[in-house]
């Protein structure tokens, strides 16, 4: 494959010292950012500490015992010091596991004011073994999803993406197993409506969601069985994407990191812009998820393509661009590898513009070129869908045209019935065979092809560049969270102080540490 992108990567004659100080721009911006972030914690990652240490299950009333042990500890003035000191301390004084010190919590069975302080060094050393059987639990997953590919190999050309979302994870099952025996490579179970919004995530499998199914470990679980049992029939590794965004980014990739997830759809801006998330506790949410995703060896898959949604997709093409070096920045900044950056982008100019295809062809051949490493996530063409499913059907076959011209790693399928319906079984099989039946016909297209020098798709991709560059320039002056608030990306306007969950928001005290976050950045190679 990298052979192949090497021969693909010459063609539009783009500036390299433009990259390169773009690239130095979305740096300082990540790191202006990241020093916020050392310094806070949210209740979301104290619960996401909890359920890595083990603490799992409801009390009576259906709260997960995680939100229980941390509310508890917010209403205290507790938790600035993080949930790993009072467990590690309790620990010490009860001589109870994580999760018997929870149900302890629930019987109100105690006073936190009775639990002498031990030393910090004695605390750390009462949650090291528990820390390091968690890692070891995670690390047998990734090495099980390795021990997969190279069983079943891996394909070179485009991952077939499909989504499956009908509120009842075992019509779900169904659903996903039939795609996969369709051609599928990929399988995407959609969040119900709403969920994002939810700060807590509910437990235990679901059969009633709207517009997708609930994220849940237990649904995770089945799913992941029943794709490994398809798997095994088909002697191909079914991959399985969720969503770890919204107000729960980084408790998700826990759970997903438990239940050997492959992809996870793992972006703040997305969080911010269209769902009024508050922007400091996403970011600061959306670092220590990313690390998680980064030593379970989880792809991210990046939100760039829902800009275009509500913006024109002409006119805000650099806006992506600005936000996939931002994005590579945090990711890297959190661990990830590049092969793990699923950067996102979209199919979405308007069917009318005059030479559009050149256009969408130009930024896709940009966004390979830039990211030669990232296995780049390109979405289908929605906003211009009308229902007429002959055209929708075309303008899929287009976009799947440039998919494999370009070598894009994951392929959202596009549906002939966007714009009418949930996708049925046979509606995806239509849009699989669609492309497939390309894939095999352009295999080597994307190989003979060259731009014509300084014509249209060669000066498109530049002008793109420049103009990324000078919002890149207009970020790094403002800072992040200034430019989110003057509605720089999507057209949308989001207020530093405004959105959801920024009471769960603290800054850390001196004897503040997290376990999870220190050791995985190690055995990453980072610096906790």
């Amino acid at each position: 494959m990298k052979k192949n992108r090497e021969l693909k990567n010459k063609k539009l004659k783009l500036n390299q010292s433009l990259i390169r100080e773009a690239r130095e721009m979305a740096k300082k911006t990540a790191l202006e950012v990241q020093n916020f972030i050392d310094q806070h914690t949210t209740t979301t990652i104290e619960r996401t500490i909890c359920r890595l240490l083990g603490i799992d299950g409801v009390n009576e009333f259906d709260i997960p015992l995680p939100n229980v042990v941390v509310d508890t500890l917010w209403k205290e003035n507790h938790l600035g010091k993080g949930v790993a000191f009072f467990m590690g301390n309790a620990i010490l004084h009860w001589g109870l596991n994580p999760q018997a010190i929870a149900e302890k919590m629930i019987e109100d069975d105690f006073d936190f004011h009775e639990i002498p302080t031990h030393d910090i060094s004695a605390i750390k050393d009462a949650i090291n073994p528990i820390v390091e059987t968690t890692l070891n639990r995670i690390l047998h997953n990734k090495q099980e999803r390795e021990d997969f590919l190279k069983k079943y190999g891996d394909k070179t050309e485009p991952l077939i993406y499909v989504i499956v979302a009908t509120g009842n994870i075992y019509e779900d099952i169904i659903q996903a197993q039939a795609a996969a025996k369709q051609g599928a490579d990929v399988i995407a179970v959609i969040r119900s409506t709403g969920q994002s919004l939810l700060d807590y995530v509910p437990y235990g499998p679901t059969t009633e969601g709207f517009g997708g199914t609930f994220a849940t470990q237990e649904n995770f679980k089945l799913m992941r069985k029943a794709l490994d049992e398809v798997g095994e029939e088909l002697g191909r590794y079914i991959r399985l994407t969720n969503y770890c965004s919204g107000l729960c980014m980084p408790e998700i990739a826990a759970m997903g990191a438990f239940e050997r997830l492959d992809m996870m759809l793992n972006d703040a801006l997305y969080g911010i812009l269209f769902r009024d998330i508050n922007m400091k506790r996403t970011m600061i949410d959306q670092y220590f998820s990313r690390v998680i995703n980064a030593f379970a060896g989880v792809i991210i898959n990046t939100g760039e393509d829902n800009y275009l949604t509500t913006d024109d997709a002409y006119e805000a093409a650099h806006t992506v661009l600005a936000s996939q070096f931002i994005n590579e920045q945090f990711a890297l900044l959190a661990g990830l590898k590049e092969e793990q950056m699923g950067l996102g982008h979209a199919f979405e100019m308007n069917p009318d513009l005059k030479n559009g295809f050149l256009y969408e062809l130009a930024q896709a051949q940009m966004a390979r070129e830039i990211f030669p490493n990232a296995p780049l996530k390109y979405m289908p063409p929605t906003k211009y869908m009308t229902g007429n499913i002959f055209r929708g059907h075309v303008q899929d076959a287009l976009f799947n045209i440039i998919t494999i011209m370009t070598d894009q790693r994951i392929h959202l399928l596009g549906m002939l019935t966007e714009a009418i319906h949930t996708p049925f079984m046979s509606d995806r099989a239509l849009s699989i065979e669609n492309a497939k039946y390309i894939y095999n016909n352009l295999a080597a297209f994307g190989e003979e092809v060259y731009f014509k020098e300084n014509g249209i798709i060669q000066n498109r991709a530049n002008k793109v560049l420049e103009k990324s560059l000078d919002l890149l320039k207009e970020i790094q002056h403002h800072g992040l969270f200034k430019t989110i608030e003057l509605g720089k990306f999507a057209g949308i306007k989001r207020p530093i102080d405004g959105g959801k969950g920024l009471e769960g928001v603290l800054k850390k005290e001196k004897e503040y540490f997290n376990p999870f976050l220190e050791e995985m950045l190690k055995k990453l190679g980072g610096d906790a």
